[in-house]
């Protein structure tokens, strides 16, 4: 195959057919402690794995504030600051009710977290904690979110 179509394919096609059919907005709440970055993870309701903040689309809001309101509501978070741009992003499977797995794109920000509330809306279905981001990598599962914070 020549240069050309490679590139077409891998640039255009290959995403076409590929592409996941539903996208999530992310989390990544990061803070610096005693010198050292740490990221933030929290408990999945369900499975109990260590996971960032995440969700879908919410109407009249941007993906970075997406991120925000989701920080919010899965860990306390209040924020100094949230990134508009997208720090990258990561696939995963999302399981659903009837067994099936949906593939998901999950668009990343970057929040700077200023305080944890001890009172927020899903205060009592997961557990939080910070992390280097070396360690946290460990403790995902997906792939592409391990590879992302390993380069914090």
């Amino acid at each position: 195959m020549n240069a050309w179509l490679q590139n077409i394919w891998e640039e255009v096609g290959r995403p076409l057919f590929l592409r996941p059919r539903r996208v999530q907005f992310a989390a990544l709440c990061t803070r610096t402690y005693d010198g050292q970055d740490q990221v933030l993870l929290i408990t999945s309701r369900d499975t109990k794995r260590w996971i960032i903040p995440k969700g879908w689309p919410i109407d009249g809001l941007s993906g970075a504030e997406t991120a925000l309101q989701e920080a919010w509501e899965e860990a306390g978070v209040r924020a100094d600051a949230v990134h508009d741009e997208p720090i990258g992003q990561f696939t995963y499977d999302k399981i659903l009710k009837d067994g099936s797995a949906q593939p998901v794109l999950t668009n990343v920000y970057r929040i700077s977290v200023r305080a944890l509330a001890d009172d927020f809306p899903e205060a009592d279905q997961r557990e939080r904690g910070w992390f280097a981001p070396a360690e946290a990598a460990t403790l995902v599962q997906e792939p592409e979110l391990q590879a992302l914070l390993r380069r914090l």
